[in-house]
C-alpha cells in the first residue's frame, strides 16, 4: 500500500508531492467523520481507500484546494456538510457570510 506512494504516478496524477499529502489528509479527515469511500472498502484500510480512490481517479482537490470528485455526491456524506443537515452549525442571528481572510 505505502508502496503506491513511492511511485512517481501517483504524485504526477495529483500534481505534486504537497498536493498529494493535502488530499490524503483532507480525504483521511472524511472518512473518518462519516464520508462513504468512493471504491469498494472490503478488505482495505482507510489509507489503502484514499490510495485507491487517487489512483482511480475518484478523488482530485478542487482550484481551491478542497477535495473534489467527479461524483459530488462525496459532499453530501459529510456529517454536517449542508445547512439544515443533521450536524450543521446553524448560522448566528444577524451573522453574515465573510470569505475567510488570510490572516
Amino acid at each position: 500500500m505505502l508502496d503506491e506512494l513511492k511511485e512517481e504516478a501517483i504524485v504526477n496524477k495529483v500534481g505534486g508531492r504537497f498536493k498529494l499529502s493535502t488530499l490524503i489528509q483532507k480525504r483521511m479527515v472524511a472518512l473518518n467523520t462519516g464520508a462513504k469511500p468512493q471504491v469498494d472498502p472490503r478488505g482495505l484500510d482507510r489509507m489503502a481507500i484514499v490510495i485507491q480512490e487517487i489512483l482511480q481517479e475518484k478523488i482530485f482537490l478542487d482550484a481551491s484546494g478542497e477535495v473534489a470528485t467527479k461524483n459530488q455526491t462525496i459532499m453530501a456524506n459529510l456529517p454536517g456538510a449542508y445547512p439544515g443537515m443533521p450536524g450543521a452549525t446553524p448560522p448566528q442571528p444577524g451573522a453574515t457570510a465573510r470569505p475567510a481572510s488570510d490572516e
